[in-house]
C-alpha cells in the first residue's frame, strides 16, 4: 500500500488536478502480515496534499468488528479467514479468549473501523467493496450485499444506474472492465499486484504496485 500511495502522490505531483479523491475499497485487515500497520497508515489520512480520502468497509472489517463485539460465530469465522495473523499484528495471542481481544486493540482504531463508509458515489461511478444487488436502487442496497455479494452481481449485465467499482473477488488476469462494473481486486492477497483505478471524466487507467 505504501508503494502504491507513492505512485499516486507522484502522479498528482506531475499531473495536478483541481479536485481529486482517493477511495480505499476495503479489506485492510486479514489480507496481509500486518493488519494493524495498514489500519494505522490509513488513519494517518491522505498520502498527498490536496487529495481527499474516502475509506470503505470490507467484509473482513465487518467480521472483525462483529468478533470484537462478542459474536461467537464471527470470532470463529475471523480466525478462519485471516484473523490469526491480524490479532498477532496487534500483539494478541489468537488462542486467548475472544472476549479479551477488544481490550487489546486501541479504542481509536476500533472507532475508525466502525465509522468506515459502506459506499461512495462520484460522478457516474458507485464504489462498494463487493458490489450491488441487481434491480435494487443504489441508495437502497443492503449492507450485506455491499460487503459480500458475488454471483448475482458478477453475472449480471444489468444497468445499475452507475458503473460499480468493486473488489472482493480476486481475478488473475488483471482488472476487469465491463459496461456496468470494474473489478480492481487483482489478488494482492495471493502475492499479486495491488491495483488502483484512475478515473478522469470518461477516461480510465490503472496503477499497480
Amino acid at each position: 500500500m505504501a508503494e502504491l500511495h507513492g505512485v499516486i502522490a507522484d502522479d498528482l505531483k506531475h499531473r495536478p488536478v483541481r479536485l481529486a479523491t482517493l477511495v480505499h475499497i476495503g479489506d485492510y485487515v486479514d489480507r496481509g502480515p500486518d493488519s494493524a500497520a495498514v489500519v494505522r497508515r490509513i488513519m494517518r489520512g491522505s498520502p498527498a496534499k490536496g487529495l481527499a480520502v474516502v475509506n470503505l468497509m470490507g467484509n473482513h472489517e465487518r467480521t472483525m468488528l462483529d468478533a470484537l463485539g462478542g459474536q461467537r460465530a464471527a470470532a470463529t469465522d475471523w480466525l478462519y479467514s485471516g484473523g490469526r495473523p491480524a490479532l498477532e499484528s496487534w500483539g494478541i495471542d489468537p488462542e486467548s479468549p475472544a472476549a479479551s481481544w477488544a481490550e487489546a486493540i486501541p479504542a481509536a482504531e476500533q472507532h475508525f473501523l466502525r465509522k468506515l463508509d459502506l459506499f461512495h458515489e462520484e460522478g457516474d461511478y458507485f464504489f462498494a467493496h463487493a458490489g450491488v444487488r441487481p434491480g435494487v436502487p443504489l441508495m437502497e442496497q443492503a449492507a450485506e450485499d455491499l460487503l459480500r455479494i458475488r454471483h448475482a452481481f458478477l453475472t449480471s449485465e444489468a444497468d445499475h444506474g452507475a458503473v460499480v467499482v468493486h473488489g472482493h473477488t480476486p481475478v488473475r488476469h488483471g482488472p476487469e472492465v465491463y459496461a456496468n462494473r470494474i473489478n480492481i481486486d487483482t489478488g494482492a492477497v495471493f502475492g499479486r499486484e495491488l491495483t488502483c483505478l484512475v478515473l478522469e471524466a470518461d477516461q480510465l487507467a490503472f496503477f499497480q504496485a
